[in-house]
């Protein structure tokens, strides 16, 4: 064997395509893109939503629903599940950081605590919203509430 002898194993090689090189490459005129169209022009972009002409999906649906751009969304704790959180990870108080720390919401999230259960524990509470119920009920425990805008 000879250096000028090596070739690629069969099969390992390909031709590269050369389209619009003339008809006798079987490329030629069209340059495999078809006839007409836009598809066929140059600086034919695809988008996702293009469905070819036809109306698309989203114009044929009508639109539904309103979206309250000023909504505040709140993470809602009840009095119940204070009482289980207090007993799991041993609270000392009730706030957003120490929430945050345990790793029971995000640090924008906004609180608010809702008056379904019972709370047993004498415990501080600062968040964002509290319902009149869940109030009464913390102040009836000997705990407090501080609203934190």
């Amino acid at each position: 064997m000879k250096l000028h002898e090596i070739r690629p194993a069969k099969g390992a090689t390909k031709k590269e395509k050369r389209l619009g090189r003339g008809e006798a490459s079987g490329k030629g005129g069209t340059s495999t893109k078809g006839n007409k169209g836009h598809q066929s022009r140059s600086g034919f972009k695809n988008r996702r939503s293009h469905e070819g002409g036809q109306m698309p999906i989203q114009r044929r649906l009508p639109k539904r629903g309103f979206k309250n751009n000023n909504r505040v969304e709140y993470k809602v704790f009840n009095l119940g599940q204070i009482e289980q959180l207090i007993e799991k990870y041993g609270l000392q108080d009730f706030s957003p950081e120490t929430l945050f720390i345990n790793g029971l919401l995000a640090r924008t999230d906004l609180v608010k605590i809702l008056g379904n259960g019972e709370l047993k524990t004498k415990i501080n509470f600062r968040v964002n919203a509290v319902s009149e119920k869940a109030k009464l009920a913390i102040e009836a425990a000997g705990g407090t509430v501080e609203i934190v805008k």
